[in-house]
């Protein structure tokens, strides 16, 4: 008997976004459930038109913008499926993603797993295939801008974009931490699960295309005050600063923080990491799973991905 399903959608300001990516949820080939959260309280009609045109989908209108992470934990208590799937809300998928999604839980150690997204266009490139690490709890997206044929790297678990969770294991983890706005809750999630027990898979038949950045804008204030939380925060709660990789993690930090001041003449990267860092401080310092990083991926790599591929 195939697993229920829910699925979880966090949306802020892109009604016509989030309607295209309910249009093709509602091809599924597989039974489910739709929740979303309308993040803006109804500013740009989204609630209303879900609600004139999807009247199935289970919204939840906020009153304030609780960021995705709270959000999507709002989401999840709602629902009872055995699988809980994220998908973003600029997403087109195809219609048996789901079906496809699912399948890795047959395995019982499979708690978590990623869905395939390419870049908008003709090209079939990856916008991402789950996450890997580098020694510096960098993270990037795998495939990124090759092709899904190409050979991947090093699994962490799922991006939560496109991401499936065993109901049992986000809910033993209490799913997102709450601290994070937006940014780095996937990457802190599947270290949680890892260190707990649980293995990631990856569906590759599980494709959706996605438009990349549309609801929040590339390399924008927002992205880098959520962004240098997550990177504060994951450095200090996984004790990356007093690993061996210390000296590495510190020059990409500076590196990154430098730039920041350069190029767009703001500290924005300093801060938010400070006060990533002091809120982990807070919380019990964890470990690193074993298998969760691919020390393969030199400083040099790292630096060019930054760079050109994140």
């Amino acid at each position: 008997m195939p697993p229920t399903i829910d699925v979880l959608i966090v949306t802020t300001r892109a009604r016509e976004l989030v309607l295209s990516c309910l249009d093709h949820l509602a091809r599924q080939t597989v039974p489910h459930t739709i929740y979303l959260a309308d993040n803006a309280g109804n500013e740009d009609g989204t609630t209303d038109a879900v609600r004139e045109r999807f009247p199935e989908v289970r919204i939840t209108t906020m009153s304030e913008n609780r960021g995705f992470g709270k959000a999507m934990n709002e989401l999840a208590s709602q629902g009872s499926g055995e699988i809980v799937v994220l998908a973003n809300d600029d997403m087109d998928v195809e219609p048996q993603f789901l079906e496809r999604l699912v399948e890795p839980f047959e395995d019982e150690r499979v708690g978590m797993v990623a869905g395939l997204t390419l870049q908008p266009g003709e090209s079939e490139l990856v916008d991402g295939y789950g996450i890997e690490l580098d020694p510096g709890l960098m993270a990037y997206n795998r495939l990124r801008h090759k092709h899904p044929t190409d050979q991947p790297g090093r699994l962490l678990g799922p991006s939560g974009g496109a991401a499936a969770y065993r109901r049992a294991a986000w809910e033993a983890e209490q799913g997102f931490d709450p601290r994070f706005f937006v940014y780095g809750e996937d990457v802190d999630l599947a270290l949680r699960l890892r260190l707990a027990g649980w293995e990631a898979a990856a569906a590759a038949g599980a494709r959706g295309v996605h438009l990349g950045g549309a609801t929040t804008g590339r390399d924008s204030p927002f992205q880098r005050q959520n962004g240098g939380f997550a990177r504060g925060f994951l450095l200090r709660r996984y004790g990356v600063m007093r690993s061996r990789h210390a000296a590495r993690t510190l020059l990409v930090e500076l590196l990154t923080v430098l730039w920041g001041l350069v190029r767009f003449r703001t500290a924005l990267p300093l801060t938010a990491r400070i006060e990533g860092w002091r809120s982990a401080g807070q919380t019990p310092r964890l470990g690193i799973p074993p298998g969760a990083i691919d020390e393969s991926i030199s400083l040099r790599e790292c630096i060019r991905r930054v760079r050109h591929e994140r």
